[in-house]
């Protein structure tokens, strides 16, 4: 192979990839070992082997082989592979090229030892354990075998050129080798490899459909390649390429057995059988066990993983999807104790979706796959398993569209931490998965307070801690509960009063604490929506797993934040909202943009301290409101509210809107205009006289309480 037709390949390969939707994410590159190396890789799709060389490369700067299989060298394929260093596992100088090329270092080698493109780990299993006791079919030995055999020639070499200089002689005219200086310093090495695609989905795409129209009836096998690599390219994969530690292989040949061909001054030709064969393979099946498991322990873990293996594990085949995205989310939660597996990076983000709209789409991709594939049915808002669809037993080149879920749900069974925590909560009374969700939420709204209260506190400023921390009023029944959001400035305490007289009827309420508030202007300042909405939704998630309905209420910005939660999250009882900022009087907020521009201008021009990042403001509630806005915090509320106006259509459950006719911040009439676009059918706007924006507490506030717990006790 020429390394220049190599290196232009590569680059060809880099350019298509940028086309593509394909996302490559590395891990472990820096821990490569210097020396020969043969990369050991789960196989999946003809991508890899397209790919992976070019990655490796760029790592190592060494040339990087692989073997293939025959079949990927039909038709215009050929030539290419061919320059990409790709060698058919039929060629019969195939292991011959190999030993040379590792032990003048001209190569490093990528082997798969699974065979073929099969994923299924109740095929090849992931342990030592299944192996012996002769469950599934074991990944082929020849990686481990190879460099084993690099590293008994390159021992043998060092031997002979002192002891048997015309043998060494020989062997260096029987390998084609011009130079031993390599081969004599060179050390071979084995890498484990991981490869994890994710989303993994097979369906009618470009390529499918070009090659059906242009090229006849094709094969089955290529149309389903096709399928599986197409919807890769064209509608985005990301790709875990995970290094796993090097292995030296030289540790392996010291039994007494091998050492004895080693040092043999008798010839020993490249296809001759060894004395020492048993043993070789003894040590081959060793190598190979350790290298795949570390292959299958470095599985990068997602969502399909998390909800196909929770569903495989159920001990029943009917649990309401509620009860199914409760047990998946007590799984990521396991996520942050970073414990004895990797994951995705979309799993290191708040996984409380899962809980509310599944607003990333992970449950209805999953769900939507399920069906497809015959594994789940749906009624009434429970699934319905099929455990035979579920079986991972179809042909290998079929697996990846007939049972994609099932192949991801036995990836999972070799990360023993994890596979333990898949069956306790599988087994799991829902009750106790509840309970277990609701601790879990209360724990992480009180970690991400302590952690920013910790670091924005200012000593002259912040107030004392139980001021910004959520709080859980228990009720007496069960039936419905009832979530409270404060306002912008503000914190939990704002809605204390109401919370205690809604509370004394009985009801459970939450009072949720909104990401920035409670600790000081500077936190807020660095809040966007979606932290906003994210601490709507815990309180959201608490609830309804607490209670069987849930009514959620705001105040002020609080209220705008609750009309957004019933437009997203289908189920709530019904939603109010006491004075919703739909435009603000005040004349602050319309100086925002400007502010916020002329900040952007000062930093242009290095001048920051002309910049204006903060408007003072007199607060109605001195001991709970900041008395300084962050100029960037009012802007994302403006636009929060702006976008809500475009969603309030979609408020179809029971609304109550409550407002102050005279209030100095919040335009009565365009709190109207608001309750005239909310599309739910029973709604009522409910006024009052008063003279102040916060109409929850102070004098004539009873009456706004008790219409709201009216409004509750008719739901």
């Amino acid at each position: 192979m020429k390394y220049s037709a190599y290196l232009a390949t590569g680059k060809m390969i880099a350019l298509m990839q940028s086309l593509s939707k394909i996302k490559v994410i590395v891990h472990g590159q820096e821990s490569l070992p210097e020396g020969s190396i043969i990369f050991v890789v789960n196989h999946f799709t003809r991508i890899e082997t397209l790919l992976l060389p070019y990655h490796v490369y760029t790592y190592t700067h060494v040339p990087v082989w692989s073997l293939a299989d025959q079949s990927f060298f039909e038709g215009a394929l050929s030539s290419f592979l061919g320059k990409v260093g790709a060698v058919s596992t039929r060629n019969p100088n195939r292991d011959r090229l190999i030993v040379k090329t590792l032990l003048t270092g001209e190569a490093n080698w990528i082997i798969f030892p699974e065979g073929r493109m099969v994923k299924d780990k109740a095929v090849s299993p992931p342990s030592f354990f299944n192996l012996l006791s002769g469950k599934g079919r074991s990944a082929h030995t020849g990686a481990a075998t190879l460099a084993l055999r690099t590293e008994f020639y390159r021992k043998r070499f060092r031997h002979l050129l002192a002891e048997e200089p015309a043998e060494a002689e020989r062997l260096r005219s029987m390998f084609q080798i011009d130079d031993l200086a390599p081969v004599l310093t060179g050390k071979t090495w084995i890498v484990p490899i991981n490869l994890t695609y994710y989303p993994l989905r097979a369906q009618e795409n470009v390529l499918s459909e070009l090659a059906s129209r242009f090229a006849g009836n094709i094969s089955e096998r290529l149309r389903e390649e096709l399928l599986t690599e197409g919807t890769m390219l064209f509608d985005g994969v990301d790709i875990d390429i995970r290094f796993g530690q090097a292995i030296p292989v030289a540790e392996l040949l010291t039994s007494s057995r091998i050492k004895r061909d080693i040092f043999s001054l008798q010839q020993i030709n490249f296809d001759d059988q060894l004395p020492s064969l048993r043993a070789m393979r003894r040590q081959a099946g060793i190598l190979m066990h350790q290298f795949m498991s570390d292959i299958y322990r470095m599985t990068t873990v997602n969502h399909d993983h998390l909800f196909a293996s929770m569903l495989k594990a159920l001990p029943f085949s009917k649990i309401s999807e509620e009860d199914f995205r409760r047990r998946v989310f007590l799984l990521t939660n396991l996520i942050p104790e970073k414990a004895d597996f990797f994951y995705h990076h979309s799993l290191e983000i708040a996984q409380v979706a899962l809980l509310t709209d599944d607003r990333h789409h992970k449950y209805r991709d999953f769900l939507d796959l399920a069906r497809e594939t015959g594994i789940v049915g749906t009624e009434k808002g429970f699934l319905l398993r099929n455990s035979e669809n579920f079986s991972a037993e179809s042909e290998f080149h079929r697996i990846r569209i007939d049972n994609p879920l099932g192949v991801a749900a036995n990836e999972v069974q070799p990360l023993v931490g994890l596979n333990l925590q898949v069956r306790l909560l599988a087994w799991l009374p829902e009750m106790m998965i509840r309970h277990r969700v609701v601790t879990a939420l209360k724990q992480q709204a009180a970690d991400q307070f302590e952690a920013d209260y910790i670091r924005f506190h200012r000593p002259e400023e912040s107030k004392e801690r139980a001021v910004g921390a959520p709080l859980l009023l228990e009720g007496t029944s069960h039936e419905l509960g009832i979530v409270l959001v404060h306002g912008f400035l503000a914190a939990p305490p704002e809605m204390l009063e109401l919370a205690t007289h809604l509370h004394d009827k009985g009801y459970w309420v939450y009072c949720v604490r909104l990401r920035g508030h409670g600790t000081a202007p500077e936190d807020l300042a660095t809040r966007v929506a979606i932290d906003w909405i994210e601490s709507v939704d815990i309180g959201y998630a608490v609830m309804s797993a607490i209670c069987t309905r849930v009514v959620m209420g705001g105040f002020s910005f609080g209220g705008g934040l609750v009309l957004e939660c019933a437009a997203r999250i289908p189920g709530l009882a019904g939603v109010f909202a006491v004075s919703p900022p739909f435009q603000l009087q005040n004349i602050a907020t319309r100086l925002a943009a400007a502010v916020t521009s002329w900040n952007k201008l000062m930093d242009a021009v290095q001048c920051n301290a002309a910049a204006k990042e903060y408007i003072e403001s007199t607060p109605e509630r001195p001991l709970i409101n900041y008395a300084r806005v962050p100029v960037a915090s009012l802007l994302e509320l403006i636009r929060f509210m702006k976008s809500l106006e475009l969603r309030l259509k979609d408020v179809t459950i029971p609304t109550l809107l409550v407002q102050g006719l005279r209030d100095p911040v919040v335009n009565s009439e365009e709190t109207a205009r608001l309750f005239n676009s909310i599309g739910a059918e029973q709604k009522r706007y409910v006024t009052y006289d008063f003279a102040r924006h916060g109409i929850l507490a102070g004098e004539g506030a009873e009456e706004v309480h008790e219409a709201i717990a009216d409004f509750i006790d008719e739901l």
